[in-house]
């Protein structure tokens, strides 16, 4: 995402507009559903309930989504969407190993490889950086940097630090409640996290982590992109675009439900 700072700036007001416009179109067709009035002549005795089986495997969940209790439902069938907890309030804290799995999932996920030969097209049709030039060689440059900038900002905030520090990378969905509510909870989300042990605190893994992958980037970005002005820049833009990320997980279930009308991920 650093090396395509200038086009993601002008493709964020659009996403954040289409957002928007989504959120308000599920929460809007929202209806406060009526308690059904059971029938006591046709309603089961008790004792004629099966017996549920809790041994029983959780279809469709993968070994990573059962051991940390998350879900990728991915957004638009498409963007990861992993580390989300969806109907949960309070879980077992995950191991170092586990916080390792979730960044090494979301960041070597196959939507990964296009959505960084994107950024890389567009950084190299406007020949950013111009050091590198044109060519497949300076597009390979463009990709692996792009590839790079995005792994260690993955690894930083969702696994390095949050070992270090015993932060929950997990987002937990408020899920219920008015626009307004969700929406300021998932930006919250930004300053605001559980540690292993169940209580909230700053979250210094979002701040430092993304502080940390922007330094980092100096070491294979050009000379010309080594500044304190486009580290800031890089760093501010990292936390915008993980607010909106946490947006998106906030209310994907919703728009799911009343705008595309399926029921499950």
């Amino acid at each position: 995402m650093i090396s395509a700072n200038r086009f993601l700036r002008r493709l964020l007001p659009g996403l954040v507009a289409t957002l928007v416009v989504l959120i308000t179109a599920a929460t809007g067709q929202q209806q406060p559903a009526s308690p059904p009035v059971p029938d006591p002549k046709s309603a089961p005795s008790k004792e004629a309930e099966p017996a549920q089986d809790q041994s029983a495997p959780i279809i469709g969940k993968s070994k990573l989504e059962k051991e940390t209790g998350t879900v990728n439902d991915r957004i638009f069938d498409v963007l990861p969407n992993y580390g989300t907890v969806e109907n949960a309030g309070k879980l077992q804290p995950l191991r170092t190993g586990q916080k390792f799995r979730l960044a090494t999932a979301s960041a070597f996920d196959w939507a990964a490889y296009p959505f960084n030969g994107v950024l890389a097209a567009i950084g190299q049709a406007k020949n950013d950086p111009e050091s590198w030039g044109q060519g497949w060689g300076a597009y390979a440059k463009r990709y692996t940097a792009s590839f790079a900038d995005n792994t260690i900002g993955t690894y930083m905030t969702v696994a390095v630090f949050p070992s270090l520090l015993h932060e929950d990378p997990r987002y937990y969905q408020m899920g219920k409640g008015k626009f307004t509510r969700r929406f300021s909870y998932a930006l919250s989300r930004l300053f605001v996290t559980r540690t292993d042990s169940g209580d909230t605190r700053f979250n210094y893994s979002e701040s430092i982590g993304n502080a940390t992958a922007a330094a980092i980037s100096n070491v294979y970005h050009p000379a010309e992109d080594r500044t304190a002005a486009r580290n800031a820049k890089s760093f501010a833009f990292l936390i915008l675009y993980d607010g909106l990320s946490n947006e998106l997980k906030e209310f994907w279930p919703d728009i799911r439900r009343k705008v595309l009308h399926k029921s499950a991920p």
